[in-house]
């Protein structure tokens, strides 16, 4: 077993080649980082009384998997793809990265805050996102890749006009 301050570094190291590809538009290579059974989901998040759930498990803003996030990458090279025409200017910050060890040495758990800065044309009204990514991601080939992942905004209410991009 790698010492776990490797092991972070390493997943860190993951998050912001992640974060790199996401905020250059490089979707398609950003694909390459997806196992072919990922889970890519988002509940939406509840206002509730202490105590009771904060995110609701029968409603999302998506639930994607490999096949319909490869569509979401190719629409949005398309005409249909007015959401994304101009593509937004994004930057992600990724911090506060946790790992866990899990019973397949090929895995790990991780935790991650992010917020994400999103502005639109020439606007000066602009985005901001943050929440929490709970992520499992996998060794293939060598190669760490995101097999899972739920993302908990911290907003009940989204002030953004679409979600056409990837937290």
């Amino acid at each position: 077993m790698q010492p776990p301050f490797e092991l972070e570094r390493e997943i860190a190291g993951f998050f912001y080649r992640e974060a790199e590809l996401l905020d250059s538009d490089s979707l398609e290579d950003w694909l390459e980082l997806l196992t072919e059974d990922i889970s890519y989901e988002m509940p939406v998040r509840l206002t509730r009384e202490r105590g009771q759930p904060g995110v609701s498990s029968q409603m999302g803003h998506f639930s994607e998997d490999c096949r319909s996030l490869e569509l979401r990458v190719k629409r949005l090279k398309t005409d249909f793809g007015w959401a994304e025409n101009p593509p937004s200017r994004t930057r992600r910050f990724i911090s506060n990265i946790r790992v866990e060890a899990t019973s397949d040495p090929n895995e790990v758990k991780a935790r991650s805050y992010f917020l994400l800065y999103r502005g639109r044309g020439a606007s000066t009204q602009v985005d901001l996102i943050s929440g929490e990514r709970q992520d499992l991601l996998r060794k293939v080939d060598g190669n760490w890749k995101l097999a899972s992942r739920v993302i908990i905004v911290d907003q009940a209410v989204l002030g953004t006009r679409n979600l056409a991009i990837f937290l």
